[in-house]
């Protein structure tokens, strides 16, 4: 009777055993396919990254090219122009300043004292043309010089000197009365012309 009354699912067959058996190792392999899987997918998301970080560094690499080529074409231009005016201004700082040397040395040459009576006339008159061509030349080189600089090369502003001959005491005098005998020479004309009015209008 106790046989009769046991439960038929407590003895399992064999069969039943198996299946179970089966069923888990297929739950294990599933598993290992979907750690593997995963780990695919995480090789699958770094190449991804590491695809997305190369083709940023290769997008910046042509930015960064195009840039740098534009500016350094622009600035090499710009180099070689002030380069070609830079050596301009040396010639023409080389060419004045032999100018200016040739005609010191003529201006510096010039010596009245051992000129000859006969011929005073003749050296002085060259001795003024050659004051006047350094002078002219001067000039027009200090023009060109200073317009091209930020701030004056060359100033012009003559320099106050004191005067080749002392003035005496009594020529000084002598310049202020003439001075003063000019400034009131009108009016010593016009009272005398008054004058003669008034002596010729009386009855």
């Amino acid at each position: 009777m106790a046989e009769s009354t046991r439960e038929p699912f407590l003895d399992l067959p064999e069969e039943n055993s198996q299946s179970t058996e089966m069923l888990d190792s297929q739950v294990q392999r599933a598993q290992e396919q979907l750690i593997q899987l995963k780990r695919q997918q995480e090789a699958i998301e770094k190449q991804k990254r590491e695809l997305e970080e190369l083709s940023r560094r290769q997008e910046e690499l042509e930015k960064g090219r195009a840039d740098m080529i534009e500016k350094l074409s622009r600035s090499l231009v710009i180099i070689e122009r002030e380069t070609y005016e830079a050596e301009k201004r040396v010639e023409q700082l080389r060419g004045t300043s032999g100018s200016f040397a040739q005609h010191l040395q003529v201006l510096e040459s010039i010596n009245p004292k051992s000129w000859n009576n006969a011929d005073l006339h003749k050296e002085l008159a060259k001795a003024l043309s050659s004051v006047d061509d350094a002078r002219g030349e001067f000039q027009k080189s200090l023009t060109k010089i200073n317009a091209k600089a930020e701030e004056e090369v060359i100033d012009l502003t003559p320099a106050v000197s004191e005067p080749l001959y002392p003035v005496r005491e009594d020529a000084r005098f002598l310049v202020w009365l003439k001075r003063g005998f000019a400034f009131t020479l009108p009016l010593l004309i016009m009272a005398l012309v008054v004058l003669l009015v008034l002596l010729f209008a009386r009855p």
